[in-house]
């Protein structure tokens, strides 16, 4: 974790929610796959918060085996493109153009200071969402209060109705909402596709004397 996160997380770890949360993840390490990998489970949180100027909120990690590696929609580039970031990438090449990246790994959008957020931060093996309800939302709610609090100009992109449900917690006239359906096959076609985040969050960056992201 980034030094710059530090008091804020210090401070939720030391609440009863998260030490509720911290047990059952303990038990589920142990006794189960679970994605990520401990080591990886905060690793959106080794972005500067210093440097956040974009926040990406999806729903949960991948759950098959090698995938998941601690930044929303991300995967190592050893893995194969996962269907959502298919059409993550689809969306960016009918929005701007051309995608940079040309396999999974999203680092060097972390690197540009996109956070690459879940909604909650592991899973089992095979049962989507099988850790929801356990703590992890109210954790992300309190992050993302703490971002809305404690850095000017952000731009939120919530993809999803897990994620959408925190656009209350955001200050709107300070900040820019982009919100869609998911980009999984299941949704994208239900407003995913055609809804041009990347560009409005370029504009709205751009307008705010802020360096653009190159996605």
């Amino acid at each position: 974790m980034h030094e710059s996160w530090k008091p804020f997380l210090n401070s939720e770890f030391n609440k009863p929610y998260f030490k509720e949360l911290s047990s059952f993840l303990h038990q589920e390490y142990e006794t189960k796959t679970i994605f990520p990998r401990k080591e990886l489970v905060f690793r959106a949180f080794t972005t500067d918060l210093n440097e956040v100027k974009v926040v990406i909120l999806g729903q949960d990690p991948y759950h098959t085996p090698g995938a998941a590696e601690g930044l929303a929609f991300s995967v190592p580039n050893s893995q194969p493109i996962p269907p959502s970031l298919v059409n993550i990438y689809k969306e960016i090449d009918d929005d701007i153009g051309q995608h940079a990246n040309l396999r999974g790994s999203l680092a060097s959008w972390q690197k540009q200071g996109v956070l690459l957020l879940n909604t909650v931060l592991t899973v089992e093996a095979h049962r989507p969402k099988s850790h929801s309800g356990r703590g992890w939302e109210i954790f992300t709610t309190e992050v993302i209060k703490y971002l809305n609090e404690n850095r000017p100009h952000l731009v939120f992109i919530l993809w999803g109705r897990d994620a959408r449900n925190k656009k209350v917690l955001i200050n709107t006239k300070q900040h820019l909402v982009l919100e869609s359906a998911h980009p999984s096959p299941l949704s994208a076609y239900n407003g995913f596709f055609g809804s041009k985040p990347f560009s409005k969050c370029n504009e709205f960056l751009k307008s705010n004397k802020l360096s653009e992201i190159i996605w």
